[in-house]
């Protein structure tokens, strides 16, 4: 496995101070992890993972907008280091079927135009592999993994729709497989929707358990306790990224009104002061809560390509929930721009104190620059510059 490329922290000094946020983000992250294999914590081990995935997307996207061989090269030095010859992902396990593994894959498509590696077309087709095979509920909803039957949670939406969208797109020839894979998406979209939609709040549950056995749901409605705020904004970025890629037609047409419905509803969740949301999401202002970072940029990302694609209102609005994003939670310290208190990393079942109640969210740890927020940051600035 050849050796990653190293960047010097002094690639941060390309930055001036009229160089737009998005790329000073990127600059920032890449001083801090001079290889890709830092990100997240790895320590130079390579994991292949949904989180570094997902930043390396964003820092491929800031390629495209505005170019910086050096970009290319870090997040290309990661897929090749992880991805053997033969399209082998690195200790992948098909058998685990975990969506959060299908994450990363999205960024192998521009990577493969870019370059025509075909061991990333072998990888993607092996991503696409699990899909096809992934365990379902009984309503057809993909199980969120393995070690998790009969659960969908709003997290798994991001993690794999996107990608089985893109896929079909590019790589399914047959018009009649596609239209079968729109549907299927769609489906995935709709069953999580209709099964963790909370009537009272207008708000979707973090997830929702078919069989309504875990300890952690209603029996009655299979439903977690709270809506999260992350899940939902994973949930609304699969929307707006699903939505851009599908064909015009009731399909595409059917996620619009879900996206429209949420952002009917989100505004009314927002702390007055900021504009910013909380981390648990149906519990504004409650003792202990907090304004939460990585939920918010997710919000304010999609909120702004929906408005740029014709989806969603209120362009001034999000314009005014991207500043907000940034007086709230970003600062620059020693010239590296820092995105603050983001929830680290929340879940249910595995063990017993994950149970979804508000105090377990609220006592997850909390840090700077998780790259679940530094991706949705990067697209919001990226959204913001187009305008």
């Amino acid at each position: 496995m050849r050796k990653l490329l190293l960047l010097s922290v002094f690639a941060l000094a390309a930055c001036s101070a009229g160089t737009p946020l998005s790329q000073k983000v990127v600059r920032s992250e890449m001083a801090r992890c001079p290889e890709a294999s830092y990100i997240d914590g790895q320590e130079g081990n390579l994991k292949w993972n949904y989180t570094t995935g997902l930043e390396l997307k964003a820092i491929l996207d800031v390629y495209d907008t505005y170019g910086g061989e050096d970009l290319l090269d870090y997040v290309d030095a990661w897929y090749d280091a992880i991805i053997g010859e033969d399209g082998v992902i690195y200790k992948y396990k098909k058998s685990n079927f975990s969506t959060d593994h299908i994450c990363p894959g999205r960024t192998l498509f521009r990577l493969y135009e870019l370059g025509g590696k075909e061991k990333y077309r072998a990888a993607m087709d092996s991503l696409y592999s699990q899909l096809q095979d992934q365990p379902r509920t009984p309503e057809g909803g993909f199980w969120h993994k393995q070690v998790y039957p009969d659960q969908m949670w709003l997290d798994g939406l991001y993690m794999a729709q996107p990608f089985y969208a893109e896929y079909t797109r590019r790589f399914v020839a047959d018009s009649l497989q596609q239209e079968r894979n729109y549907g299927d998406i769609v489906h995935q979209f709709t069953t999580v929707y209709n099964h963790t939609y909370d009537a009272e709040t207008g708000l979707l549950r973090h997830a929702w358990d078919s069989s309504h056995q875990m300890f952690w749901c209603n029996p009655e409605t299979g439903q977690s306790d709270h809506a999260w705020g992350r899940a939902l904004g994973w949930y609304c970025m699969a929307l707006v990224d699903v939505v851009e890629i599908l064909p015009d037609g009731p399909y595409k047409d059917a996620l619009i009104g879900i996206l429209n419905n949420l952002y009917q509803v989100l505004p009314l969740y927002a702390d007055a002061r900021t504009g910013m949301w909380y981390q648990v999401l149906d519990s504004p202002y409650r003792e202990g809560n907090y304004l939460e970072a990585t939920c918010s940029a997710m919000f304010v990302y999609t909120w702004l390509k929906g408005c740029r694609l014709g989806f969603l209102g209120n362009l001034g609005g999000a314009v005014q929930a991207y500043e907000s994003l940034l007086s709230t939670f970003v600062s620059e310290e020693e010239g590296l721009v820092n995105l603050n208190q983001c929830c680290e990393v929340a879940g249910l079942g595995g063990k017993d104190n994950r149970r979804g109640d508000y105090e377990y969210y609220i006592n997850e740890r909390i840090r700077a620059n998780d790259p679940k927020g530094i991706g949705p940051l990067i697209w919001a600035a990226l959204e913001f510059e187009k305008l």
